[in-house]
């Protein structure tokens, strides 16, 4: 894919700026997973898994790595990709860019609104028990919600990233410390006022490993790999870091250890604590073990925690929305407004767009207020769009591998498993699809989804196409 080079004095305003250094690229990595699906949705997950969620998460970890291993390489082939959009177009065609734009767009949309829910349900902690927030005062919080994480991007790139790395290294010292509060717990045979001892052998002692049997083991993957959203967060932010070919092999390879540390580990500690069939479906297990365990002051700083995270992966999403804008507006895929930068370097424009859009999940919280039957229906419509986008990734890696041998050759950072191991994950992705079709709230889902790729379908043939044309047979007049 050719890209018009402006003169330097112009790209200084003109084009994204590498202002993430290598602190910010890693704790941002590792803050995208550790999300609202772990801190929140894994209470839901092992209401329906059971103890094999910790299976669940090392399946859809060791996948992860590969897929951004593939991504990794892809970027570091060529830096003058600015996202996925630039990848998709080169490698498999304009239709995939405009495909995969649009939808990580909207995928992200979807994380914010789902966001907004947990938002509630974690403020209702604070509440009486006989009180909840009303309708009308959950979408005035999630307004406000909005309009920080709007405030906040709106000022520089290297303030994002300051930020993020703040809400990443909360979320990292939470996490540990419940490891390390809930090992002294375990160890010291801590008694809860419920009567429950911590101990290892809660977590295979209530109906073994697989207590829900093959279909509660299957229904636990579609909120384990909302989990996930947000992992392959660093392909976005390639334009805007600091000695890629550096930093981005870094924060790739770190993913086994996050997600052996931050899920698999930190689910274990909580389980052996708290027997699995007594931490409720609509709270957080980090919160509920504090609870479980009669601490309320710890439980109360654990909900700040998880607060934290969630306001920072809304803050993680706008942000990669708004790149994903710029990026279609320099193709010509989306509305050329999109494609402008403020005097700080930053899609202001796009940002705007963005937040209009997540704003309307503040009327779905007056809509439906179950805070939990409003995060799952967002949730499962964005885990089916990353789907697709994980897949086109891995399509665009094979694409690459067919189309640039020599790239692929000269690579210091190659994938493991190469062309083989891109049909394992994707042989994976289509299994996760198969699954979401078993519950009936992920196939309301799945039978929604089709009306995106309708719309897509039209407004890049209505709108996109006659454009190509347009510049084409002006490119054929000047010649």
């Amino acid at each position: 894919m050719t890209t018009v080079r402006e003169p330097k004095a112009e790209q200084a305003t003109h084009e994204l700026q590498r202002k993430l250094s290598n602190r910010h690229l890693q704790l941002i990595a590792i803050g995208g997973a550790i999300g609202t699906g772990l801190f929140m949705g894994s209470g839901k997950t092992i209401s329906l898994a059971g103890p094999s969620i910790l299976l669940i998460y090392m399946i859809i970890g060791g996948m992860f790595f590969f897929l951004m291993r593939a991504l990794g390489e892809i970027l570091l082939s060529n830096l003058h990709y600015k996202s996925f959009i630039d990848m998709a177009h080169d490698l498999i065609g304009p239709a995939a860019g405009y495909y995969i734009g649009w939808s990580y767009w909207l995928g992200w949309v979807l994380v914010g609104i789902a966001d907004l829910a947990a938002i509630i349900n974690y403020l209702n902690f604070w509440l009486p028990p006989d009180m909840a927030f009303t309708p009308i005062g959950q979408a005035l919080i999630s307004a406000g919600c909005v309009l920080l994480v709007l405030g906040l991007n709106l000022l520089t790139v290297k303030l994002f990233g300051e930020i993020e790395f703040w809400f990443a290294l909360i979320k990292i010292l939470a996490i540990l410390g419940l490891i390390v509060i809930g090992g002294f717990m375990v160890f010291s045979h801590f008694q809860a006022p419920q009567g429950s001892i911590a101990s290892f052998s809660n977590v295979w002692s209530h109906g073994g490993m697989f207590p829900k049997g093959a279909s509660g083991f299957l229904a636990g993957f579609q909120i384990a790999l909302f989990a996930f959203v947000g992992v392959e967060l660093i392909g976005t932010m390639a334009a805007e870091a600091k000695d890629p070919e550096k930093n981005l092999p870094k924060a790739v390879n770190a993913i086994p250890t996050r997600i052996i540390l931050f899920y698999v580990l930190a689910l274990f500690i909580v389980m052996s604590v708290t027997p699995w069939n007594e931490i409720p479906a609509d709270q957080s297990p980090f919160v509920s073990l504090f609870l479980h365990a009669g601490i309320g002051g710890a439980a109360v700083i654990m909900n700040l925690v998880v607060l934290s995270s969630v306001m920072s992966s809304m803050n993680s999403g706008v942000f990669s929305t708004s790149r994903m804008l710029y990026g279609l507006s320099l193709g010509g895929q989306a509305p050329k407004g999109l494609g402008e930068l403020s005097s700080r370097a930053v899609p202001a424009k796009g940002l705007l767009f963005s937040c209009l859009f997540i704003m309307a999940g503040a009327a779905l919280q007056y809509f439906v207020p179950n805070t939990v039957e409003a995060f799952t229906l967002a949730s499962s419509l964005c885990v089916i769009l990353f789907i697709s986008i994980w897949g086109l990734i891995m399509v665009c890696y094979l694409r690459y591998r067919k189309l640039r041998p020599e790239l692929h050759a000269q690579s210091k950072f190659k994938m493991p498993g190469g062309v083989w191991m891109s049909y394992v994950v994707l042989i994976f992705l289509f299994f996760t699809l198969i699954i979401l079709s078993l519950e009936p709230d992920t196939l309301r889902a799945l039978i929604i989804s089709p009306v995106w790729l309708i719309i897509l379908t039209i407004t890049y043939r209505v709108l996109y196409l006659p454009r190509v044309k347009k510049r084409m047979l002006a490119q054929q007049l000047d010649n």
